[in-house]
């Protein structure tokens, strides 16, 4: 006799199928259209502004395919969970459909208690015989998911592998161009004994931010339009989550008026607008920073930055290059993320109007992680 459990478990509605690969062969097209730009870039009137569109580009790639690879890895881990619990039950339904030889003839199974009981026994077979064929087609599809989420994961860590060392090709490019560059406008020269002096002047970042003016020398009106129409709604500087907002303590204690960005080591940071440079170079305790002129009396002051680009007076279009985070790069692996890698830097983004910082959310618009 067929045993009401088994077949009430047999017969158990399938969970709905999940393409859990979408994603990872999304990436791994976005990676191949970034390689198309790297490729395009030496052809490119602005390399400064192509490269920097394709280390973009690679950066959400490679982010999107260990993302990817992630939903991939979880999904072929529950299948094989899902097929491990159920090896006794899957061993008993090809038992049944063996036996039954795919025909749900009541003769099939006879029963010890005569012709009536046989005819209700077949009558049951029958009945079931469907159940069980589907449910023999939810486990072959359970399987070959399986199999193809493997291959899938495979051929995506090869992706990743290429995506990884094209981002750095890209980089290294990038940086030369920057170099390279001498078609920029500026608005002033550096004096760089003033600056020194204004350094070794000041103790706080207000004293300093105050005392910009100082350093510059033959300095010309700005010609960049105001940016108040657009307060609340310019890109961080880098991809990455909020760690800290505004005048939140970190874990020693301490509070700052600006915000603290987690972010995916050689993050690359830009301007968010159009932005004269005031200053790059390292300042008291924060570290390589940035600091921003997009208009008179706003500045907007980026610190913690493993490289900086740009020459102080240099007037930077809207998303050039101003530096890069730190970190070690990251390297293929199973689990599509090395381990103990992730966002390990953290970009300082403060803003300053007039001689007072207020918090950077009122310019920047996120989704604050």
């Amino acid at each position: 006799m067929i045993r009401a459990a088994l077949v009430f478990c047999l017969l158990a509605t399938a969970a709905p199928a999940q393409d859990a690969g979408a994603p990872a062969r999304a990436a791994a097209r976005a990676l191949e259209q970034a390689a198309l730009q790297l490729d395009a870039a030496d052809e490119a009137r602005d390399r400064v502004a192509a490269l920097t569109d394709t280390v973009r580009a690679y950066e959400d790639g490679l982010a999107a395919m260990r993302e990817g690879l992630r939903a991939a890895t979880i999904r072929e881990t529950e299948l094989a969970r899902k097929l491990a619990a159920q090896e006794q039950e899957v061993a008993q339904l090809l038992g049944i459909l063996a036996a039954m030889g795919g025909r749900a003839q009541p003769q099939t199974l006879l029963h010890p208690q005569g012709p009536l009981a046989n005819a209700r026994s077949g009558m049951l077979v029958a009945a079931v015989t469907p159940g069980l064929a589907a449910r023999a087609a939810d486990l072959r599809t359970d399987l070959e998911e399986v199999t193809a989420l493997r291959q899938l994961q495979q051929a995506a860590l090869l992706r990743l592998q290429e995506g990884l060392s094209g981002v750095q090709t890209a980089r290294t490019e990038l940086s030369k161009a920057i170099a390279d560059r001498t078609d920029l406008p500026r608005r002033f020269t550096e004096d760089p004994v003033r600056t020194a002096i204004l350094i070794a002047a000041t103790e706080t970042l207000d004293g300093f931010a105050s005392g910009l003016s100082s350093i510059a020398e033959g300095e010309v009106p700005s010609d960049l339009p105001a940016i108040d129409a657009r307060k609340g709604a310019l890109p961080l500087p880098v991809r990455g989550v909020v760690l800290r907002a505004a005048g939140q303590a970190d874990a020693a204690g301490v509070t700052r008026p600006g915000l603290v960005v987690a972010t995916e080591p050689q993050a690359l940071v830009t301007t968010p607008v159009a932005a004269t440079l005031r200053y790059t170079g390292p300042l008291l305790d924060y570290g390589l920073v940035s600091i921003l002129e997009p208009q008179a009396g706003l500045l907007f002051v980026l610190a913690g930055l493993e490289a900086s680009f740009g020459e102080i007076g240099e007037v930077l279009p809207a998303g050039s290059p101003v530096g890069v985070m730190g970190g070690a790069a990251q390297d293929a692996s199973p689990s599509g993320e090395r381990a103990g890698a992730g966002r390990t830097e953290t970009l300082y983004i403060e803003v300053r109007e007039g001689d007072a910082p207020v918090d950077p959310l009122t310019w920047f618009a996120t989704d604050k992680g």
